[in-house]
């Protein structure tokens, strides 16, 4: 017999035996599950907090896998995996070989759809409802979408079209902000319940069918419902897209979760719940600091999490002081950030600088733009946003900066493996597709003190430039007051050695360096992939057989071919081996490990090499 609500429940079939006042008791112990299990292991907590009783609802009042719950970003999916037969498993959560952070498709029937960018759900979730039309099935499609997200453009572009078809799509709105409503109290509890029951729904369809015969009272009629719902809820937006709105609930109250959402099942047409949550709800430490519970490492539950982990100095934290000395010496310098100003490493540069700092919102191709028009008028904006983010406003990047050869400068976090967060997250394809970009400079710094020098050279760039640097710490270089930039487009060369070259960008150079040592290689600092430095290109092929590019990016496009591309152009031939990341998604687990499976360790380099040898010289 299982010793706790909790085990017994296997799959939401479990969960639907159960009778509805059980489940108060269910939430309970599947919150302290959480906290005691990402205690453990780490992970997101405050988000997954706040869900608990929302997750519990969903799965209970619909008929899942069958229907479709997709969750929006993935940090609030953990007491849905436990819920759907994961409860062991989240042992090994986020580490090699076990389950990954973020719904996963390939991971469990019951995730819909694969999660790690936000503002996709909705578009997902309008796509299966249509699919089921076309199959004729009575599958429904629920969207859960947090109020951050609803920042996005995609969001709602996805509304605007759910609107304007009458398929019986969900989507829920999960503010756990409070950003969007008011307090929820009795009333709008009552006013959720009523506007979701059958009556409602059936006296209005039958008023519009009875009006309709009489136009210009059934506009007065429809214009005073409006004005109505807007007068005791904030739903008048969503109701213009064409959804019915309803709430805003207390998403911490089972009663009113299951009634509503019971009632919303059997409603027809686009239906839009505002349910209100509390980020870390029922665990002090992350109510009172949610932003530090977002993503925590292992941490003792009776103590909790501390705000900053000892050790050497991050890459993000680099970029934080740079860009606060630049800004005391340039008023021009603004800082700009697709909500992530804890994850880049803009908190100070925001309280020293609050009016030259600007949170967008999750709306990253806006972003890009906005930097476009600051720098048209002789503003020097500085966007900060991680690699994998960066892809989402590609097209904002190429026509809307580079082509107009715009002074922007973009420092890139996260670029390369990023351990736990998986492949959502990896930055592993910037530097192929940042270097077919006509205009724009592109720098990958090997060390702390040349991440301060190469954003300063970028930042005084008269024109497009990025920086970007891995997730952590780097090799421990002590980083200099000054502000001094690099000259653009040279390269360092950092151990002389016999017939092979090794030519690392960015973080590789440290293993590069180690590989050499056995190998009696030369080694090159090449800090920028474009413009790439000819000269030493030029002087390492005359003075090497074997000539090796190693790059913690796709190897595909990356820098390895900028430098095949340019001895090419140079008629130069010498034997080349490029070394990075394989032609698939690297999974979750610790990036040392993951780098060193890949070959991208000082062990893996020199193997490449011995073995790259030995078939040169059969």
């Amino acid at each position: 017999m299982p010793d706790t609500l909790l085990e017994s429940i296997a799959s939401p079939e479990d969960l639907r035996r159960l009778p509805p006042e059980q489940l108060k008791l269910l939430a309970a112990e599947l919150r302290d599950f959480l906290i005691d299990s990402v205690a453990r292991t780490g992970g997101h907590l405050a988000s997954n907090l706040g869900v608990v009783e929302l997750t519990i609802a969903l799965h209970y009042v619909y008929d899942t896998p069958r229907d479709r719950i997709v969750w929006d970003v993935g940090h609030q999916t953990y007491p849905h995996k436990i819920l759907t037969g994961r409860r062991a498993a989240m042992a090994q959560l986020r580490q090699l070989g076990g389950i990954a952070g973020f719904p996963r498709r390939s991971e469990s029937p019951y995730d819909a759809f694969g999660a790690g960018h936000s503002s996709t759900s909705i578009s997902a979730a309008l796509g299966m409802a249509e699919a089921f039309r076309q199959l004729n099935s009575a599958q429904r499609a629920i969207a859960v979408i947090g109020d951050g997200a609803m920042s996005a453009g995609m969001a709602f572009e996805a509304l605007n079209n759910a609107g304007d078809s009458d398929l019986p799509l969900l989507v829920v709105l999960n503010d756990n902000d409070m950003s969007i409503s008011p307090p929820v109290g009795a009333l709008n509890n009552y006013l959720a319940r009523l506007m979701s029951g059958r009556f409602y729904a059936a006296a209005r369809s039958a008023g519009r069918r009875v009006l309709s015969h009489l136009p210009p009272i059934h506009e007065l009629a429809r214009r005073a419902e409006e004005h109505m719902k807007g007068m005791v809820t904030p739903g008048t937006l969503f109701e213009e897209f064409g959804f019915n709105y309803i709430g805003p609930i207390d998403g911490h109250d089972l009663d009113i979760l299951l009634d509503t959402l019971a009632n919303v099942r059997r409603l027809p047409g686009p239906q839009f719940l505002h349910v209100v949550t509390q980020k870390g709800r029922g665990f002090n430490p992350a109510e009172a600091n949610p932003c530090l519970y977002h993503g925590v490492g292992k941490f003792d539950p009776k103590v909790g999490a501390n705000a900053a982990a000892a050790g050497r100095v991050t890459y993000t934290q680099v970029f934080s002081d740079w860009l606060c000395d630049t800004a005391a010496q340039d008023d021009r310098l603004v800082g700009i950030t697709p909500a992530m100003r804890e994850g880049s490493g803009l908190v100070g540069f925001s309280e020293r600088f609050p009016r030259r700092y600007f949170d967008v919102g999750i709306a990253e191709q806006h972003a890009v733009t906005y930097a476009a028009g600051l720098a048209c008028e002789g503003i020097k904006p500085v966007v900060a946003i991680y690699s994998t983010f960066l892809q989402r406003a590609y097209d904002q990047l190429i026509h809307d900066v580079a082509l107009q050869n715009l002074d922007v400068t973009f420092a890139i976090d996260r670029a390369g493996l990023v351990g736990a967060d998986g492949p959502t997250h990896a930055g592993a394809f910037d530097l192929s597709y940042l270097r077919c970009i006509p205009n724009l400079l592109i720098a990958t710094p090997s060390d702390e003190n040349e991440c301060r020098r190469l954003l300063s050279t970028a930042y005084l760039h008269p024109g497009p430039a990025a920086v970007r640097y891995p997730r952590g710490s780097g090799p421990g270089a002590a980083v200099t007051d000054d502000l001094e930039p690099l000259p653009v487009g040279q390269a360092c060369l950092r151990r002389t050695g016999r017939d092979i070259a090794l030519l690392a960008f960015g973080s590789m150079l440290a293993p590069a360096l180690a590989a050499a040592q056995t190998l009696d290689a030369t080694v090159v600092d090449m800090r920028f992939v474009k413009p790439l430095d000819l000269a030493m290109l030029r002087d390492l092929s005359a003075r090497n057989a074997l000539l090796v590019t190693v790059e913690e990016n796709a190897v595909q496009g990356g820098a390895g071919d900028a430098v095949a591309q340019a001895l090419a152009e140079m008629d130069l031939r010498p034997s080349l081996l490029h070394l990075g990341l394989p032609d698939r998604f690297i999974e979750h687990g610790d990036t040392a490990l993951l780098l060193a499976r890949c070959g991208l360790d000082a062990a893996g380099i020199e193997a490449a090499v011995r073995k790259r040898l030995g078939e040169v010289s059969e």
